[in-house]
């Protein structure tokens, strides 16, 4: 049952997609609020532009359009401008830098709801191109996009032959720009950003000569940070046996995770100057795989104390105290997240035959299935604006061939597209915050 467990939380899976992810409807969601009606309007161009010009212009606007159509839950898009309509219109002219777009966002008849304005060109295109999105979509709602965010990731596309390899990678949140992180030509599992983006925490499984057994070799899961500034790397936690499932406080000054020194897995929390442990769960079943709520006042995390792998919540600054389990759905549950604001956590649980995602409330109560007749949908985690959850999900090609990939999915189940392909088996993604 440990190495079940364990399994269970630590392993999932990756893949590069070539093209923007393309919208399809899969799963039933709940009914939906109205929408807000959003017209782009077709581009003023002052001047003349270049051949090269026109075709970043052209890139840029595209690039926006894609953008606000992974939100198709929030906006509808209209063909032309009414008294109801979010309104952008575009001018655009040429500069040194490639192209000049100025984004100016009413509604109605001329309510102003904001003018931004990025130049783009070259290698700043889709840098800038989020960015444009990102100021409409503040200007629209007042809220902070995830077109700027980054989606962290593991591959074992390096493995090589029966030497498998599991590297930690980086890509846009719409999967483009993959960007390889680790060349430890071992295996990274369980990774999570701080609060601050900087550093990156996860675990890796290393080889230890211990001298004080004639140099034997063993393996041990340690602990391990990335600085991203630096692109230095430390260890964290290198007791003898698991040191994973790593998620960071709010503030990021300590670290909530699953160390087996006491035999079986329990959850401790480590401050990150001192490295004082102190211990949160202590029960003879193994615990693991926490995540906490921004005011630290509650933990999910996965347990067998009921025999098999289940959801348990808990108030994490006692030693066992109020824990409570929450999910009594399929067999046994895996990798409960907590929504960025504390209200819903959403879960693998197995069920039919087959692994799928299911969202409750922070109670336990109010279940949602999220997937159905979708491959084998594990490793759920949320944007840090609560409306999209990534997920990897398996397609089984023959007995000895199996597929899995990163795939996006808004709160409610609706997929609106696939972030990875054939870029070797994906796991465990990652926003950052």
């Amino acid at each position: 049952m440990k190495l079940l467990i364990l399994a269970l939380c630590f392993f999932s899976s990756l893949a590069l997609a070539q093209n923007e992810a393309t919208v399809s409807v899969i799963a039933v969601g709940e009914a939906q609020d109205e929408k807000d009606q959003v017209y782009f309007a077709p581009a003023k161009v002052n001047g003349v532009l270049t051949a090269t010009q026109q075709k970043t212009m052209d890139e840029v606007l595209s690039l926006v359009k894609n953008d606000f159509a992974f939100y198709k839950h929030r906006f509808d898009f209209a063909t032309s401008k009414t008294a109801t309509t979010v309104n952008v219109m575009f001018d655009v002219k040429g500069s040194d830098g490639g192209v000049s777009i100025q984004a100016d966002v009413t509604k109605g008849e001329g309510k102003e709801l904001g003018s931004v304005k990025i130049v783009a060109g070259g290698t700043s295109l889709r840098d800038e191109g989020h960015k444009l999105s990102d100021k409409i979509y503040r200007s629209i709602t007042g809220k902070k996009s995830v077109f700027l965010e980054k989606i962290m990731f593991v591959s074992d596309r390096s493995t090589m032959g029966k030497d498998t390899r599991k590297e930690l990678y980086t890509m846009d949140f719409d999967g483009r720009r993959v960007e390889r992180l680790t060349f430890f030509n071992s295996t990274v599992i369980s990774p999570s950003f701080s609060p601050d983006n900087n550093d990156i925490i996860f675990s890796l499984i290393q080889s230890h000569v211990q001298t004080d057994r004639k140099n034997k070799e063993t393996k041990n899961i340690d602990l391990r940070m990335y600085d991203r500034k630096t692109k230095k790397f430390t260890t964290v936690s290198g007791h003898p046996g698991v040191n994973s499932g790593a998620v960071y406080s709010a503030d990021g000054k300590s670290i909530y995770f699953t160390l087996t020194t006491s035999g079986n897995a329990d959850i401790y929390e480590m401050n990150l100057a001192s490295k004082d442990l102190r211990k949160i769960t202590s029960h003879y079943a193994d615990d693991v795989d926490p995540t906490v709520t921004a005011d630290g006042s509650s933990m999910s995390f996965l347990s067998n104390r009921a025999g098999r792998a289940h959801i348990y919540i808990m108030d994490p600054r006692g030693t066992e105290k109020n824990v409570r389990r929450v999910s009594f759905v399929g067999q046994f549950n895996a990798s409960p997240r907590y929504s960025p604001d504390g209200k819903d956590i959403v879960f693998t649980s197995w069920v039919d035959n087959g692994f799928d995602l299911y969202r409750i409330d922070s109670q336990g109560n109010n279940l949602v299935r999220l997937t159905k007749d979708f491959g084998s949908n594990e490793e759920p985690w949320w944007s840090p604006d609560g409306e999209f959850i990534i997920f990897t999900s398996q397609r089984v090609l023959s007995r000895t061939k199996a597929i899995q990939d990163i795939y996006i999915m808004n709160r409610d189940g609706e997929v609106l597209g696939q972030l990875t392909q054939d870029f070797g088996r994906c796991f465990t993604p990652r926003w950052t915050n």
